[in-house]
């Protein structure tokens, strides 16, 4: 295997349903390849698939489900995303930040500005007047997140590797 390891937060599904349907409407068709996801790490390297699924197993299994809730938007250049805010999510994804030592890339070596993108790859003033749009009707409320999960990226569609619900 020579394709890298994301991994990625598990939402619940009410709200990986109001995420995709966001997405849907609002990212470019063509490169809408993947559901709404929230990333912890971009580029795990495929040797250590081993360590990545027993690391995430024990961790889901001791750790309950962390508190999240999406706090404000965030305007890219090119996009709109919905920033999570986690004491939990981030204290877990450190956990494995700690474990992965030394796999790391430098993007995952910084700890994330966690967030579910809706649009991306779009003209500034597309992207402008969406994030106007969500805004005007923006309320923070609380994010289901009930695992981990981690994928092969290969270019396109990620391949599934394995879920882990939270447990503990």
């Amino acid at each position: 295997m020579t394709a890298p390891i994301i991994i990625t937060a598990e939402m619940g599904k009410a709200d990986q349903a109001w995420a995709n349907g966001l997405r849907r409407a609002h990212y470019p068709a063509d490169r809408n390849v993947v559901d709404a996801h929230i990333t912890l790490f971009h580029h795990l390297p495929p040797s250590h698939i081993t360590e990545v699924k027993a690391r995430l197993a024990a961790l889901a299994a001791e750790c309950p489900a962390p508190k999240a809730r999406l706090s404000d938007l965030m305007q890219m250049d090119g996009g709109v995303a919905y920033r999570v805010e986690s004491l939990e999510l981030l204290s877990i994804r450190d956990a494995l930040a700690e474990a992965f030592r030394g796999l790391l890339i430098p993007q995952d070596q910084a700890r994330p500005r966690l967030h579910i993108t809706v649009q991306n790859k779009v003209e500034p003033t597309v992207a402008k007047a969406l994030y106007d749009t969500l805004y005007r009707n923006f309320q923070p409320r609380s994010l289901a997140i009930n695992g981990l999960a981690a994928y092969y990226y290969r270019g396109g569609p990620w391949e599934h590797i394995g879920r882990w619900a939270f447990r503990g």
